[in-house]
């Protein structure tokens, strides 16, 4: 309560507001996430040694979304569910083999670009600031080629990691994140004139 005797709203960063539900909301939240991650691994475009999809943009779509800590589990959950044999990777890929594959940087940067893209949104990088939302979706793209990078000039040498596993990818990054934005943006409207 504000000083004048009225309730003091906290600024809800996600129009999802999942913070505010209950434990059986969240739980549904992370099944409907690893669904929509499996459903943007399957649009891809074939390249070698690294597939071209979606995956950047559901991987930071959830994390704005869900926040930090939920996006975070909801992306392990999915790699869990890969793991484990689900086709639920780039066109319905599974097994533990992609984890130490050539792919592998990238899956363990999932988690991580989810979380930054998450802790981002709840500091206001988020669908009321759309700009801003651009900036953290393209971070979560960074953090995301970087681990990958890293982990392919292992496997194939550094200069051969950047031509095969950064340089393809970098438009896609651009319009990926700015497709991201303009999600938030949208959401966070239809929210606003659904509290209205």
């Amino acid at each position: 309560m504000s000083s004048a005797g009225t309730p003091v709203l906290k600024p809800v960063y996600s129009p999802l507001d999942l913070n505010g539900r209950s434990l059986a909301w969240r739980v549904g939240a992370v099944v409907a996430g690893t669904l929509f991650l499996a459903l943007c691994s399957y649009i891809e475009v074939p390249m070698v040694p690294v597939p071209i999809n979606m995956q950047t943009f559901g991987v930071a779509l959830i994390g704005a979304l869900y926040g930090w800590r939920l996006g975070a589990i909801t992306v392990v959950a999915w790699l869990a569910q890969a793991a484990v044999g689900m086709p639920v990777l780039s066109g319905g890929a599974a097994g533990a083999h992609h984890f130490v594959g050539p792919t592998a940087g990238y899956l363990f940067a999932f988690p991580l670009s989810a979380a930054l893209a998450g802790w981002l949104a709840e500091k206001g990088w988020n669908g009321e600031r759309p700009i801003l939302a651009f900036g953290s979706m393209l971070l979560s793209n960074a953090v995301c080629l970087a681990m990958g990078a890293a982990w392919l000039a292992v496997m194939i040498g550094f200069d051969q990691a950047i031509i095969h596993g950064v340089t393809p990818f970098l438009v896609g990054a651009v319009l990926k994140s700015a497709l991201g934005a303009a999600t938030l943006a949208l959401l966070m409207r239809g929210r606003m004139r659904s509290a209205r």
